[in-house]
């Protein structure tokens, strides 16, 4: 029997994950959006190698009491401001066997499950994203514009761990490794230090008057200031790594996991990635040019739900990051604007 999935959120990884499953036939895939009258069920994933494909979603629909009770797995692919709502909403219909994840943990997702689902419900949360993922019409077509090589899920809550990561290794046709501990994908360096490393250095001295010429590349125009400022962030992170149960290499350095050996080589790297080329830095347009947009993603979540998370276990545990705690204010401040 295959299995059941419901896919919750229709932002951009929502449609591409979505259409993934639908396209691969290894499981029944339904929708739970707000706005299910803008989707089709037909919806086109344009693969990497330039192919599109087409798959089908079963039921789609903003009531969570037609989907979560026949769900075996719901997933999550939502922004952090949103994990919350989406848990209580959800709540009154899981089964006990019902498994609920998060496609990305770094946001929260395992300290609001836990606090807010029964014991007895199976929890999973991936390190990072599968895929690189764009929509191009919502409800109808997204693109896929990279995959990860590997996965890694931590699963909590249930004692069947190991068939439950294999399923994950069967869903998305990807090599995918149980993590010992929640906190290995909880907590990252990949958006929450890498987004605000990029954006504090572009704009620390914006203020309100100032206005760009250019719209700049987010990573094709790295610069060596903001690779330096994320290799100093990350060493901050690992400090606190070191004090938490996770293992020894679970969480790479910055400059590991992107086979890098310092800022100029780390620049390199980043502005030659195929999936990155393309991607605008977060700006509104205005007269005469374009301004920062602090109502992007890239403030709204990385900020508050992603770099705020390890500023709190760093104060609970009493590891000073003086770096992370500068950027963290600095976002904060800009969001409020």
């Amino acid at each position: 029997m295959k299995q059941r999935v419901c896919i919750c959120g229709g932002g951009n990884l929502g449609h591409v994950v979505t259409g993934f499953l639908a396209i691969h036939g290894d499981c029944e895939v339904s929708l739970l959006t707000r706005h299910p009258e803008r989707w089709q069920r037909q919806l086109t994933i344009r693969m990497p190698e330039g192919d599109t494909r087409q798959g089908e979603i079963s039921v789609i629909t903003s009531q969570p009491a037609e989907v979560i009770p026949t769900a075996d797995i719901v997933l999550l692919c939502l922004p952090g401001f949103s994990i919350r709502e989406e848990l209580q909403l959800i709540r009154p219909f899981l089964q006990t066997s019902t498994a609920v994840g998060s496609i990305v943990s770094s946001t929260g997702f395992f300290f609001e499950a836990l606090e807010l689902l029964p014991a007895t419900t199976p929890l999973f949360g991936f390190q990072r994203v599968p895929f690189i993922a764009r929509t191009t019409a919502y409800g109808q077509a997204a693109d896929l514009l990279g995959y990860k090589p590997s996965l890694n899920v931590a699963i909590e809550q249930t004692a069947d761990k190991a068939r439950l990561c294999s399923t994950f290794e069967q869903l998305f046709h990807t090599p995918t490794t149980l993590m010992q501990s929640y906190y290995e994908v909880s907590l990252t360096n990949s958006n929450p230090i890498l987004h605000p490393s990029r954006l504090y250095t572009m704009w620390k001295d914006w203020h309100e008057g100032i206005v760009y010429p250019v719209q700049p590349k987010f990573y094709e125009e790295w610069t060596d200031e903001a690779s330096a400022l994320l290799i100093a962030m990350d060493c901050e992170f690992q400090q606190l790594l070191q004090v938490l149960p996770v293992r020894e290499g679970s969480i790479p350095t910055i400059l590991d996991y992107y086979e890098s050996s310092d800022a100029a080589s780390l620049t390199r790297k980043l502005r030659s990635i195929q999936a990155f080329k393309g991607i605008l830095a977060p700006m509104k347009t205005v007269e005469g040019g374009f301004v920062p947009d602090f109502s992007s993603r890239y403030f709204t979540e990385d900020f508050p739900y992603g770099l705020r998370i390890i500023q709190q276990q760093a104060r609970k545990h009493q590891i000073p990051v003086s770096t992370i705690d500068r950027v963290m204010a600095w976002g904060i401040k800009k969001t409020a604007l």
